[in-house]
């Protein structure tokens, strides 16, 4: 079974980012889609061939983490985007938690928007860990690189220079504070579940 590239253009004409912006992370996202489904495809066919000690099997299955995270955090990304302005409940057991790991909503959206400032390519993941019942603002290098095994993630933001360099140049702080203004907080809450 293939994966399907999934439609986004609800979040075109968003506050902050121009439709050519979103339109080319869109194509860029649809290459992680389309990469993945051939590499799965060449993989069963490697398998079914018996052909599992050869490089070229080797090499495809360390690149089949890369486009299958470069597809599903693109996913995430696009999902916790809205136009419509959507708060964060400050009754809800996320925001408690939210203040019970970070001391307060301001600390974490502190450290959330410095972890994106810094220099270098990637991804900030807000995570939470159901085993001990905690969050925790990630750096990804890489998409394949740095996940915590078991979290899961509940706020994505793409800092890879395709995600703001367009509208933004090199002010990546700024591309930040707009990123904070569209979060669908309604998705957030669902990805924690409760």
């Amino acid at each position: 079974m293939e994966y399907e590239i999934k439609n986004f253009d609800n979040i075109l004409k968003i506050q902050g980012f121009s439709n050519e912006l979103l339109q080319n992370h869109f194509t860029l996202y649809q290459g992680y889609v389309n990469n993945f489904n051939k590499l799965n495809d060449i993989l069963v066919s490697l398998e079914k061939e018996n052909k599992f000690g050869i490089p070229e099997y080797a090499e495809l299955n360390r690149r089949f983490g890369w486009e299958w995270n470069g597809m599903r955090l693109h996913e995430l990304y696009f999902g916790n985007l809205t136009k419509e302005k959507i708060d964060l409940q400050k009754d809800s057991k996320f925001y408690k938690q939210i203040i019970n790991e970070f001391g307060s909503y301001e600390a974490f959206e502190k450290d959330f928007k410095s972890m994106g400032a810094m220099r270098g390519i990637g991804w900030v993941i807000l995570y939470y860990d159901d085993l001990n019942e905690r969050l925790f603002n990630v750096w990804i290098n890489e998409h394949d690189v740095g996940h915590f095994s078991g979290a899961r993630p509940l706020l994505v933001m793409d800092v890879f220079e395709h995600a703001y360099m367009l509208d933004y140049g090199i002010k990546k702080a700024e591309y930040i504070e707009e990123f904070f203004k569209v979060i669908n907080w309604g998705i957030v809450l669902e990805r924690f579940g409760r």
